[in-house]
């Protein structure tokens, strides 16, 4: 016996899900309609597949507890070609809210039938609570690695916020050690700028922890376009904090006690002012104060602050 054919788009869920089920008898022919407004479609129940669907694409809804929050154009443009060529392979996941359908799994999928223009999804529909929907989008995520580093770390803090959830708990739904999500969390503890480089990948998770053992947001942006703008290493941002710290140390020995502190409140108060490190090399003679920058956006940014617009 010939083999089927491949799927294909716009065909029906029964062929574009594969199962030993038989194939659904021939509907009889429905009745004329009634003058009247005609009511919500009623999906398409698949017979042979409790709980798959196919539902109309503009009655479905995205998921609020959604983590991913970064949907890359070019991906989506191959997977719109991907289901125009081969069919949709997986169906989406989704509850009913009201008389529309909420998204559990599978936001990329529609978005991709929005942009065919194909007006009916195969989808699967499930019973599922606010906490499920939310545990369920993170594992698909987590699973499928669709999550940034920030944006696990903020799914994660969404199930502990928005559920009154534990880190063990939250760690235990999403199959995950409790020290998993504790060192993820850690990451919302960097500035926004910061969580910006991680999250696009401009620095790793392994910058981000080095940057989140210095005290100072100042200090921390200024080593981190440092670290982006001369390509550091995780280990060479290592090296590099410890040879600042141990300079820094060696400087204030051979220094008075009040004249040391004296220095140091100074260094402080200019990396606080400036927002970028500064330090400074100082004799009963003379002395030079030193501002460190991450290439021409921050100096101009310095100068700014300095109140020198050139």
């Amino acid at each position: 016996m010939a083999k089927p054919s491949p799927s294909r788009l716009g065909r029906g869920l029964g062929a574009l899900i594969t199962s030993s089920a038989a194939a659904p008898k021939p509907a009889a022919p429905a009745p004329a309609p009634a003058a009247t407004p005609a009511p919500v479609p009623a999906p398409v129940v698949v017979e042979g597949l409790p709980g798959y669907r196919e539902i109309p694409v503009h009655h479905v809804e995205p998921n609020p507890y959604q983590p991913r929050k970064e949907f890359s154009d070019e991906a989506l443009a191959e997977l719109v070609e991907s289901i125009r060529a081969e069919g949709l392979l997986q169906p989406i996941v989704v509850r009913s809210a009201g008389d529309k359908f909420q998204l559990i799994a599978g936001e990329r999928r529609w978005r991709a039938f929005q942009k065919l223009g194909v007006k009916s999804i195969p989808a699967r529909v499930m019973n599922s609570s606010d906490a499920s929907a939310a545990t369920l989008a993170m594992i698909e995520n987590l699973q499928r690695a669709d999550l940034n580093p920030i944006e696990e770390a903020h799914g994660y803090a969404s199930l502990i916020r928005d559920f009154d959830l534990t880190q063990d708990a939250a760690a235990q739904r999403v199959g995950k050690g409790r020290a998993t999500v504790a060192n993820s969390l850690r990451l919302l503890g960097l500035e926004a700028e910061l969580q910006g480089y991680v999250g696009k990948g401009m620095l790793s998770v392994g910058h981000a922890k080095v940057l989140l053992g210095v005290e100072g947001s100042a200090e921390r942006a200024v080593l981190a376009r440092r670290t982006l703008e001369q390509g550091l290493s995780v280990r060479a941002l290592e090296e590099l904090l410890r040879s600042h710290a141990g300079g820094k140390t060696g400087k204030k020995r051979r220094m008075p006690g009040a004249t040391a502190t004296a220095l140091a409140d100074i260094e402080k108060k200019l990396t606080s002012h400036l927002g970028a490190r500064s330090s400074l090399k100082h004799s009963d003679k003379n002395g030079r104060i030193i501002i460190e920058y991450a290439g021409n956006d921050d100096l101009a940014r310095v100068l700014g602050k300095m109140g020198l617009n050139l």
